[in-house]
């Protein structure tokens, strides 16, 4: 059987040009096409190139800087291995828990319905993170590969040591991403999808990534009935990041937000059939939108897991 973390048991190509990649050693992978070389480092693959990770340098300091200003991550190995269940900083743990309940629902109503083929099922986490799902997909006996641009220790993909699990990590941009076509059971952007500029193309090259039965999945993104809503949130974050940190909150562009119109036009101009779902975060939550009306402010996000299927 087939062993998590294995880079020998999928097919690559490179991120640049498409071509098929050669395997050098265990860790080293070569374009024979370009002649770029792809290692694996400190356990994490690294599949940008140099232009590549020069242009993600800023967005990389200034989110991390945020972050750690935030009181993001930890140096105790149990923090990691409690999410999203238990948040032992307990600085965010209202965010936590909605993570949870998601997560929660994408159990019930995606692996449960995969798992009864009774083989493990390779799921590609788009927006990894600290890794947190992939150590929960990876204990619940099926093959996680995290994506994600960050490699930082406490908050990003460097974060894979501190979990008993195994599983592939690699460092990769959504719109290039270093695989072979056609390999994975489940796609999931992982509180991700929003980062994207320009989601026609994320979506393709995600869709493009799946086996013919595979299933797309969005977890906590935000979405709006009303676009005008989400621009208002972009610029509100905007003003607070400016505020509390000095920092512009878009050093790298991103669309930031979901609508109810967008998903329509994506389903029809892809090909998908979306199926969503909308997970019990509680009522404190469910009243978010009357407080909105009643107080006469702008439409609160909402969090739905979406399940996009051909």
């Amino acid at each position: 059987m087939r062993q998590s973390g294995d880079p020998q048991d999928l097919a690559w190509r490179c991120p640049n040009c498409g071509s098929g990649l050669v395997s050098l050693d265990p860790d080293t992978q070569s374009c024979p096409a370009e002649g770029f070389t792809y290692r694996r480092e400190q356990g994490i693959w690294r599949f940008l190139t140099p232009p590549r990770a020069a242009y993600y340098d800023r967005f990389s300091s200034d989110y991390l800087t945020v972050r750690k200003a935030e009181g993001r991550g930890s140096c105790d190995p149990e923090y990691y291995r409690a999410l999203p269940f238990r948040d032992l900083s307990r600085n965010f743990t209202r965010e936590w828990h909605i993570r949870a309940k998601s997560y929660e629902a994408f159990v019930g109503e995606v692996l449960a319905k995969r798992e009864s083929t009774g083989r493990r099922l390779e799921v590609l986490d788009l927006g990894a993170g600290n890794c947190w799902f992939s150590n929960r997909i990876a204990t619940l006996g099926h093959v996680p590969t995290a994506v994600d641009l960050l490699d930082d220790v406490e908050d990003g993909l460097g974060a894979h040591g501190h979990y008993e699990t195994s599983f592939r990590v690699v460092q990769a941009e959504f719109d290039r991403l270093p695989f072979a076509d056609g390999q994975f059971d489940l796609v999931v952007f992982n509180g991700a999808l929003h980062y994207s500029t320009n989601y026609e193309a994320t979506l393709g090259a995600a869709m493009r990534q799946m086996r013919p039965d595979g299933f797309l999945v969005v977890m906590d993104s935000p979405i709006y009935s009303d676009s005008d809503s989400g621009v208002q949130m972009l610029r509100e974050r905007a003003r607070l990041f400016q505020r509390k940190y000095g920092l512009a909150s878009d050093s790298l562009p991103s669309r930031g937000f979901l609508t109810c119109a967008q998903l329509e036009r994506l389903a029809c101009v892809l090909g998908l059939h979306w199926q969503f779902i909308k997970p019990r975060y509680g009522w404190s939550w469910a009243l978010r939108p009357v407080w909105a009306r009643l107080l006469q402010r702008r439409e609160p996000a909402i969090f739905l897991l979406i399940i996009g299927t051909r």
